[in-house]
């Protein structure tokens, strides 16, 4: 049974049995990462950004002999936003084959149509059963970024100290827990606004003014997710010249998530890059008693960015795809294989 389902509400043994669909779900397709906890996870499906809404529904078994309720072993959500629609679906391993990823999916889109949206947008990780699935369904694939992982365990930590303070002279460094300072908030918006013009496509919308980047900040927060800035400032002109954000997620605080790390045009070749990057660990060694991986995505054709990364330790991980397809041609394809 496919019932329309708001995280918000739903009872903890509910929010419980996702969970293990999720893990059984990380078990089969990606063996290395690790497994989620229950710690925020609630809040973590439930809290968006302003303006934007969240629609979720739930596969359910049937209920026990005893009556308890069955086990949740499905889910999808979308998350309408601009202009699209984006889509994140689980299916628990057993019933994979079973048509039940394509019930969630129309559901879905449904429903994306209904709101008047044109375009449906999923992240599908390489390597996965769900490369096949979404291409069976004629999702196009747009955008390709490599993941790549760090083993804090095989840092070498002193050459990263070197690295931390190879920058040029007349910039400084600075580190933020919790995001940079609402004096910097406005600075840090135009730095950010420089990589505006080439993520068009991307599902994971960056925020390029004061307001929102101080709404993205509180939604992490009260998502369970410790953001953790390092900002190189230009001293002439107090400026912000780079940034890299990493983000620790209760609900996985084994490995963190590398946001944006951007060095405004103006500003590049002199280190600064690397510099952040290398601050940022160092930081996160001290802050992050249980961290001992961070993943990061990077486009396929930034060299550059790529070339730091393999500096700093990591190594290639996975393709991770975002496919994109009608909303309308959609439905109609799902509901004539019905």
């Amino acid at each position: 049974m496919v019932r329309e389902w708001d995280p918000r509400t739903a009872s903890s043994a509910e929010i419980a049995s996702l969970l293990d669909t999720l893990n059984a779900v990380l078990a089969a397709d990606l063996p290395q990462d690790p497994p989620w906890r229950e710690s925020s996870m609630r809040e973590y499906l439930a809290e968006v950004m302003p303006g934007e809404r969240r629609i979720s529904w739930v596969a359910q078994a049937e209920p026990a002999a005893d009556g308890s309720p069955g086990a949740i072993l499905g889910h999808v959500h979308v998350l309408l936003l601009g202009d699209i629609g984006v889509l994140e679906v689980l299916v628990h391993p057993s019933e994979r084959r079973t048509g039940l990823g394509r019930d969630l999916v129309l559901t879905a889109a449904r429903r994306v149509y209904q709101e008047g949206f044109q375009s449906i947008g999923v992240e599908v990780v390489g390597d996965t059963p769900a490369v096949a699935f979404y291409e069976s369904l004629g999702f196009s694939k747009e955008y390709v970024e490599t993941r790549s992982v760090l083993d804090l365990s095989g840092v070498d930590w002193a050459e990263l100290s070197e690295m931390a303070t190879g920058i040029s002279a007349g910039y400084h460094l600075e580190f933020h827990p919790g995001g940079p300072p609402d004096e910097l908030i406005e600075a840090y918006a135009r730095a950010k606004a420089e990589v505006r013009d080439v993520e068009d496509g991307e599902l994971r919308p960056s925020s390029y003014d004061p307001q929102r980047l101080r709404d993205s900040l509180d939604c992490l927060h009260r998502r369970g997710m410790k953001p953790y800035i390092v900002l190189a400032l230009h001293e002439q002109t107090g400026e912000v010249a780079g940034l890299t954000e990493v983000v620790v997620p209760v609900q996985h605080p084994t490995r963190a998530d590398q946001y944006d790390t951007i060095v405004v045009q103006d500003h590049r070749g002199y280190g600064i890059d690397r510099a952040i990057k290398a601050r940022m660990l160092m930081e996160l060694r001290s802050a992050e008693a249980e961290l001992t991986e961070v993943q990061t995505w990077n486009a396929q054709a930034n060299e550059a960015m790529l070339k730091v990364n393999a500096e700093l330790g990591y190594r290639p991980d996975r393709e991770w795809c975002e496919y994109s397809i009608d909303v309308a041609e959609l439905v109609h394809r799902l509901d004539a294989g019905r």
